[in-house]
């Protein structure tokens, strides 16, 4: 039988939910659908469907924005539905009464105290009360959920690369040794190839099209033969409907900037590291996770620019939920748990 203990992975772009006992139980788009900005009328897959597709009436937002809270309300009530939506009206009035869950929330390492405490708080003030709210630093739920031994004395360097953030992680003995958070992500790429596709085509193009591209054409190296894909937009000279046929080498030049940006921060922590862990690092490599990491060819970039092996997971936007509930199901990963007031957490 499932016991009532969870673990949370918020993310810009999904939400993820592990429970003891049980694996994964929900993973959906972190997306919301409000009428008149308080009435929810779609959650996760089903509101990205209305998304830059809404009346004005219906708000489609992204509670979490560059991996921290951005609107808290939004976020408790997505909280809220999907466990009154995954275990029916009765569960859900249970917990807000019997307040015996067990909730294990991963947050960014490279954010401040309170941007850490919101994501606390908002589980403890919501209607799910529960007898014990634990917070785990992502890198670590993210090396564990990759397969990594956090708890030697081993160094390993982990590169997330989620949809608004990048974090880069340097563990060793189960605390974090260097870490680095930059806004730049799989969104990132999605407007720059917006912009390039409007200043090269003069075609206005939505969030998800700008993603269908990077999707079909997108590559860390920039390849040889060229590869076209057909895009659908409005024309910003004539206003009308057009389309417009799309290259690789496109968008290659649009992502350029941004995958320059995270060699550069990778290269910044290689630089910060310890020397007895940089032996580590040259013998392991580094691990890949995050969804943006299934871009093609990102891996082979970022092995040219430091000499490093790589190792990419199969499921790259999971490892951190799947950490999560390792340390939920191993009492010997209970210390990686923190409570706010932990001096080690800070």
């Amino acid at each position: 039988m499932s016991e009532k203990i969870y673990g949370i992975d918020m993310g810009t772009n999904s939400i993820k939910i592990y429970q003891k006992a049980a694996g994964v139980i929900l993973h959906q788009k972190n997306m919301i659908a409000m009428v008149k900005k308080k009435e929810p009328l779609a959650l996760g897959d089903e509101a990205y469907s209305m998304y830059e597709k809404a009346p004005k009436n219906i708000e489609v937002k992204q509670p979490i924005v560059n991996g921290v809270i951005a609107d808290f309300t939004a976020m408790q009530t997505m909280i809220q539905l999907y466990f009154k939506g995954m275990h029916g009206k009765k569960f859900a009035e249970g917990l807000a009464a019997g307040g015996n869950a067990e909730f294990y929330i991963a947050v960014p390492s490279d954010i401040t105290e309170v941007e850490k405490r919101a994501f606390f708080d908002l589980i403890a003030s919501s209607s799910l009360k529960t007898k014990k709210i634990r917070i785990v630093e992502k890198p670590i739920a993210d090396a564990l959920g990759a397969g990594l031994d956090v708890m030697d004395a081993t160094g390993r360097l982990i590169v997330n690369i989620g949809a608004d953030t990048t974090e880069i992680s340097l563990i060793s003995l189960g605390g974090i040794v260097q870490s680095r958070l930059l806004k730049i992500g799989g969104t990132k790429f999605d407007e720059a190839i917006q912009q390039t596709v409007k200043k090269k085509h003069n075609l206005v193009i939505g969030m998800k099209s700008a993603e269908r591209l990077k999707m079909q054409l997108a590559s860390g190296i920039k390849e040889e033969e060229e590869i076209t894909y057909d895009v659908m937009g409005r024309n910003l000279i004539t206003g009308l409907p057009n389309r417009v046929t799309v290259t690789n080498h496109l968008i290659f030049e649009a992502m350029s900037e941004s995958l320059s940006s995270i060699i550069d921060a990778i290269k910044f922590i290689l630089e910060k590291t310890p020397p007895e862990l940089s032996m580590d690092i040259m013998h392991d490599g580094i691990c890949m996770t995050g969804a943006s990491t299934h871009i093609k060819n990102l891996d082979l970039l970022i092995q040219q620019e430091t000499g490093l092996s790589i190792m990419k997971m199969e499921e790259p936007e999971l490892t951190v939920v799947k950490g999560l509930g390792m340390i939920m199901e191993n009492p010997d990963y209970e210390r990686l748990a923190h409570n706010l007031q932990d001096s080690d957490f800070h």
